[in-house]
C-alpha cells in the first residue's frame, strides 16, 4: 500500500465536568464525547525522499492552518517514526489535509487530524503498532486524542486519556441524533479557558463524586440525549463572550432547543427534533453572529 485516505471526525462533548486541577498542571475531567459524521479528510502518500528532502510534508487547503512542526499531524508522524522506525531511510510521507473543522472551536479538529495520521501511518506500515500502543501514543499527543480511536460515544476520564466505551443501551440513545453545530467568527483558546477556571478555584469545578453520580444516573436510566447535556466550562466562556449565552437563550425561547457549548468553546450545538428545519435555525445563528459564523448539520456516530 502506497497511499491511504482517512476521515478525521469532529467531536462534541455532550457532558463535560472539570473536577479539579492536578499537580502536573492538567485538569481532571469526566466527559461523554461523541464523534460526528462531519470532519476533515487526511490523505497520506508514501514517497521516495529526494536529496535534502524532509521525511514529512504537510499540505492543507486552508492557508490559515500551520503546516510546520507545530501541527499535530507532523508531531504524530514524528512520534510514530520514533516508536517504529518507519518509513525508514530514503522514504517519506506526504500528507494532504482537507480542513473543514474550524480551529479554536472545542470540536477536536487538530486532535482528530493527529489520530488520522497515526491510523494512516499504521496502515501504510503494515500495522506496526497494536491498539494499546496506538492509544498510548495518541494520549501522549493530546488529552482528547485517544477518543478518536473509537467510532462510537465514549466516556473520558483522567485528563481525557482514559477511555471507556459507552454501554450499548446508552450509546443507542445518542447514535444517529441530528445536531446543529455552530461557531462564531472568533475562537476560544483552550489554555486560556482552563487557566481562567484555575484562577477561580475551587469555584466552577464539579466534585468528581457528583460528576460520576450524574453520569451513572443517565447511563443507567432511559433519559434522552438532552438530559445528559452539561458543561461547567460555559461560565468562564460566557463571562468573556456574551454573544454565546445570548444566542443560546434565543434558540431556547424561539425554538425550544437546549443548546450547549462543546469543550472549551467557542462552538455550540443543539440536538434537532425530527422534522425541524435546520436551515431556519442556521439563519437565526447567522443573523445573530454575522456572516463569518460557521454552521453545519451533522449526526452523532
Amino acid at each position: 500500500m502506497r497511499a491511504i485516505e482517512i476521515f478525521a471526525p469532529a467531536k462534541l462533548n455532550l457532558f463535560l465536568a472539570i473536577t479539579g486541577r492536578r499537580t502536573d498542571g492538567f485538569h481532571d475531567l469526566a466527559s461523554v464525547a461523541a464523534t460526528l459524521d462531519f470532519g476533515d479528510t487526511l490523505r497520506a502518500d508514501v514517497r521516495e525522499r529526494e536529496e535534502g528532502g524532509g521525511e514529512w510534508r504537510l499540505h492543507c487547503d486552508d492557508a490559515t492552518v500551520p503546516t510546520d512542526e507545530t501541527n499535530l499531524v507532523v508531531k504524530a508522524a514524528r512520534a510514530f517514526a520514533a516508536a517504529t522506525g518507519w518509513p525508514g531511510k530514503g522514504m517519506g510521507v506526504d500528507f494532504s489535509l482537507i480542513k473543514r473543522v474550524p480551529m479554536g472551536a472545542g470540536l477536536g479538529g487538530g486532535s482528530s487530524d493527529a489520530v488520522a495520521a497515526l491510523r494512516a501511518l499504521n496502515a501504510l506500515s503494515g500495522l506496526a503498532l497494536g491498539a494499546a500502543e496506538l492509544a498510548k501514543m495518541a494520549a501522549g499527543l493530546g488529552s482528547d486524542c485517544a477518543l478518536f480511536l473509537h467510532d462510537g460515544p465514549v466516556v473520558m476520564r483522567g485528563r481525557g486519556e482514559r477511555i471507556e466505551v459507552l454501554p450499548t443501551g446508552a450509546s443507542t440513545r445518542l447514535r444517529g441524533r441530528r445536531a446543529l453545530v455552530f461557531k462564531p467568527g472568533f475562537g476560544i483558546a483552550t489554555p486560556w479557558a482552563y487557566g481562567r477556571m484555575a484562577s477561580k478555584a475551587p469555584l466552577g469545578y464539579l466534585l468528581a463524586a457528583e460528576a460520576e453520580a450524574r453520569l451513572a444516573a443517565w447511563i443507567g436510566g432511559d433519559g434522552a440525549a438532552e438530559a445528559l447535556l452539561f458543561n461547567n466550562m460555559e461560565p468562564v466562556a460566557f463571562e468573556k463572550c456574551v454573544a454565546l449565552p445570548t444566542l443560546l437563550e434565543q434558540l431556547r425561547d424561539e425554538f425550544g432547543l437546549v443548546a450547549r457549548m462543546s469543550g472549551s468553546g467557542s462552538a455550540c450545538f443543539a440536538f434537532l427534533p425530527d422534522g425541524m428545519d435546520a436551515a431556519m435555525i442556521g439563519q437565526t445563528v447567522r443573523a445573530a453572529w454575522g456572516p463569518t459564523s460557521f454552521v453545519v448539520e451533522a449526526k452523532l456516530r
